[in-house]
């Protein structure tokens, strides 16, 4: 194949914006905060998780309260009821009974009202509990919120420059021959990246191997407009005034 010298020489410009443009790439899917959100996801989930079941331990202890509620105000309105029917008995055996009738509903009251502050305090201990737990997941999620800004923030940077890359690496093509071009792009994907070596000092930039014996004589032999390779990595070689040849 043929090609001037220059436009052999824009295909270093032509790789320098390909090799910015995948290394950008590379940088959004290298970026920090990536690694951070995950990691800030499992502290959510896990979060979230002991939420769900403090929650339902309170739930359940409320419910517990709520009985021994209810229990206390059935003693209540039978100590009330039987209060009013001893004031409003004349015989002496029944008042006696509502009596004793009384004096045990009083014990069982006195038991339950043990009991409904006990569980009383466990409901608070539960509350407490949830609302340390929902103040984890709000922290966390401020977390996440502002560990998104910064990712977003730098995702802009990224995809300017690549952008720009990708604007200059067109302006670039369009100066160079198509069929040059598509060498030159065949010759990217098999060498991953290393399509075009400048030679300099004898020594083909791609792979750092010095041409020698028959392999320099042949790249000193060719016309300048002659599209050469290096013997070595295969990269298509850019001679220069650089090339000691």
């Amino acid at each position: 194949m043929k090609a001037t010298p220059v436009e052999q020489k824009e295909l270093l410009r032509l790789q320098a914006l390909d090799i910015k443009a995948q290394q950008l790439a590379h940088q959004i899917t290298a970026l920090p905060q990536h690694g951070e959100l995950d990691e800030l996801g499992r502290k959510a989930d896990a979060s979230r998780q002991k939420l769900t079941s403090r929650t339902g331990e309170l739930e359940d202890v409320r419910t517990e309260l709520r009985r021994i509620e209810s229990d206390v105000e059935v003693v209540e309105k039978r100590i009330a009821r039987d209060t009013e029917r001893m004031g409003q008995s004349s015989s002496v055996k029944d008042i006696q009974a509502y009596e004793g009738e009384v004096a045990a509903l009083k014990k069982r009251l006195g038991d339950l009202e043990e009991i409904e502050i006990a569980v009383m305090e466990r409901v608070e201990e539960h509350e407490a509990a949830v609302a340390a737990i929902e103040a984890e997941g709000a922290a966390i999620a401020e977390q996440i919120a502002e560990t998104e800004r910064v990712r977003d923030e730098a995702l802009v940077v990224i995809d300017q420059q690549r952008a720009e890359a990708i604007r200059d690496r067109a302006a670039v093509a369009t100066s160079i021959a198509p069929e040059l071009v598509e060498l030159y792009e065949k010759r990217y994907v098999a060498g991953r990246g290393n399509a075009a070596a400048l030679l300099r000092a004898r020594t083909c930039s791609g792979c750092t191997m010095t041409l020698t014996g028959n392999d320099l004589e042949a790249v000193r032999s060719a016309p300048a407009n002659d599209v050469i390779f290096c013997p070595d990595c295969g990269a298509i070689l850019v001679r220069t005034e650089e090339s000691g040849i």
